[in-house]
Parts: structure tokens; C-alpha cells; sequence
């Protein structure tokens, strides 16, 4: 099913490729009279996150001069094969989608990533959780404290497998603990992909986004789902412990747009939360001059972009209605990382 899945969603890479040259489109890197075309991840591409989207196309086409075009997208290969396969200037990866860019065309790169609160990369983190239904805690804690041994025969929502917080960390996270029996000794990330009899899930699903994997969780089509913090934040509140942290309650908004609309007031506990470091908006720079590539990283890390409430949304913009991809608390901005940073993730492969 795996390879059917693949097969077809480069199908449609491929005819979405052709249909560009049809129409005479032109992604070089030199003509000032092309757009910039950003990609985007399913979970930054709903219509409620447009707002934020057009506030980073607008630093953008101020920084290079040129006009900026999104392309948004309902699967993560789709997102990582348009900058790998050159048709597409940049975009806004997690580390794990970023390092298949990377791996399959070494042009695409790292521009900045949003820092922690202090305004360093020391604190640039944000959290993978596992969760599951309200009620259904219990069933993971021993004497109080939250482990994951019950999740083992569950029925399990991952994100997609190029999902860094969705996919990469929880199952590196799995496998690190559950290798430690004799009956999982050789468990692998690829046997967590099928559930089934004698597999370690009895279901697998993968949500497509981190509102997807989130989603299957509230409808009661899993019992335990991977997604990440950030990516949800803009649909719950915390209802008590602390935040990121094994026991917190979170709730669904009563006014949660789509697709968290269908299930007001729903809430979740959080058994498992790991720091991830935070993704990059990354760049092939075979579309892009070393000259544009470098007055991408000025302006997108000045003090300017940096106090741009558009850009990182402070409270009295959020309280608003403003949805954000990016939070101003104290001195979050964004920072230059080469594609060292990154080796973490590949670590865990």
C-alpha cells in the first residue's frame, strides 16, 4: 500500500510539473519577473493560517523584489519533492523534511529557524507529543508517573513519515524504549509504519498533518496519536498541569476553525513530550543567487521582521483573531543555522 501511495503521489508531482511548464511558468533564480514560490506543509496550509502566510511572502518579495507565489499542500512528500525537484524557491520544513530535501538535492538548504524565548538557538525547541483521549489516562501511568509500555497493541496515528515531531522523534523515541525487551528487540521504524496481528500497533494511520493526526485522536479513530505543540496551539487551551509536560489537559476551542470545528470542548492528556529542535525555512539555492540567498537571511533575521507582529504574533495580535506560525513572548527571531544543526535528526535514523 506504501509503495502504491508513493507511486501515486508522484504521479501527481509529475503532472502538477507538467502543468506548470504548460502554462510557461518560470521558477529560475535570475529573472526578477518570476515569482518566489514558497511551499508549504499541509499543517501551514489552511485557509486560516493565510494571514501568516502572505505577512513571510511579503518579507520575502520586499527582500528580493520580486512577486511571491504560495503553493500549499494536502501531503508533506508533495512539499519536500517541490523544493528537492526544483520547483520550488523555498519553504517551511520540519528538520526531518528538510533532511530528505537535502538528501535527494544537496542545493536545497537551511536559511534561518525561529529561536527559543531568550532569543538563542540554546531554547529554538518545540515538542512532540503523544496524547490520548481524556479518561483514557490511567491507562498509561504507573504509581502516578506516565509511561508508554501500554501503548504497545494500541491503535496509533503518526503524522506522515516525513514528519519530524509525527513521525521521526516519536518512533525513534519507541524504538529506543521498547528495544530494550527480547519480543521487540529488532523493532525498526519501518515496522511501525503497519499495524496488524503480531505487528507492534494494532492499527497504523497517518494523519497527513498534525491536525489530521490530532483529529483521529478526538473522533476516537486511535487511541494514541504523535503530533506537535506548536502545530495545534492555535485550537486549544491548556485546562491544567503544565504545559508540554506529561499530565497536562488541553481542550479543543468551542470557536476552533476546520478541522478541529466538529469537536468543541473535546480535551486530550499528554502522556509523552519530547523537544524537537525547531524547523527551518529552508531554500534551494540552485534557484536562488548567493546574492538573494544572503538578502533573505538579512532581512528575515533583522529587528524588524523580528518585531513584526505578523510575522511573530504577540498576544494583543492573537487575542485578535490573528492565527500566527510564529509566537513573540519575549525575544523569539529568527537566527542563521547551517545544515549541521541538523544532524540530531539523522542521528535518529
Amino acid at each position: 500500500m506504501r509503495s502504491l501511495r508513493f507511486l501515486l503521489i508522484v504521479t501527481i508531482v509529475t503532472l502538477a510539473l507538467a502543468a506548470c511548464g504548460a502554462s510557461g511558468g518560470n521558477t529560475g533564480g535570475t529573472n526578477a519577473n518570476s515569482p518566489v514560490i514558497i511551499a508549504w506543509l499541509p499543517n501551514e496550509s489552511g485557509a486560516d493560517l493565510k494571514d501568516a502566510r502572505d505577512a513571510i511572502g511579503a518579507v520575502v518579495g520586499e527582500a528580493l523584489g520580486r512577486p511571491v507565489e504560495h503553493r500549499t499542500t494536502t501531503d508533506y512528500l508533495i512539499a519536500v519533492e517541490a523544493l528537492a525537484n526544483n520547483t520550488a524557491h523555498l519553504g517551511f520544513f520540519g528538520a526531518e523534511g528538510y533532511v530528505q530535501a537535502h538528501d535527494k538535492n544537496s542545493k536545497v538548504i537551511p536559511l534561518v529557524v525561529p529561536s527559543g524565548s531568550d532569543g538563542t538557538l540554546k531554547t529554538a525547541v518545540y515538542y512532540s507529543w503523544l496524547a490520548v483521549a481524556r479518561g483514557q489516562e490511567g491507562n498509561y501511568q504507573e504509581n502516578g508517573v506516565y509511561k508508554i509500555d501500554n501503548i504497545q497493541g494500541k491503535r496509533f496515528a503518526f503524522v506522515s513519515s516525513s514528519s519530524t515531531s509525527g513521525f521521526r522523534v516519536p518512533s525513534s523515541n519507541i524504538i529506543k524504549y521498547f528495544s530494550q525487551q527480547e519480543k521487540w528487540k529488532n523493532l525498526n521504524a519501518d515496522e511501525l509504519i503497519e499495524g496488524g496481528p503480531n505487528k507492534f500497533f494494532s492499527e497504523v494511520q497517518f494523519g497527513g498533518s498534525h491536525q489530521g493526526s490530532a483529529v483521529a485522536l478526538l473522533s476516537g479513530a486511535v487511541d494514541v496519536a504523535a503530533f506537535c505543540d506548536t502545530c495545534v496551539s492555535n485550537y486549544i487551551e491548556i485546562v491544567s498541569g503544565e504545559e508540554n509536560k506529561p499530565g497536562a489537559v488541553y481542550r479543543v476551542l468551542k470557536n476552533a476553525p476546520e478541522p478541529f470545528d466538529k469537536f468543541p470542548g473535546a480535551e486530550f492528556v499528554i502522556i509523552s513530550a519530547t523537544p524537537v529542535i525547531n524547523p527551518p525555512i529552508v531554500a534551494n539555492s540552485g534557484l536562488l543567487t548567493a546574492d538573494e540567498i544572503k538578502r533573505l537571511q538579512d532581512k528575515l533575521t533583522s529587528d524588524e521582521v523580528a518585531n513584526n507582529p505578523r510575522i511573530f504574533a504577540t498576544k494583543a495580535e492573537i487575542d485578535a483573531g490573528f492565527k500566527p506560525l510564529f509566537r513573540k513572548t519575549k525575544e523569539e527571531r529568527f537566527l542563521v543555522v547551517d545544515d549541521a544543526f541538523f544532524n540530531p535528526i539523522r542521528a535518529m535514523r
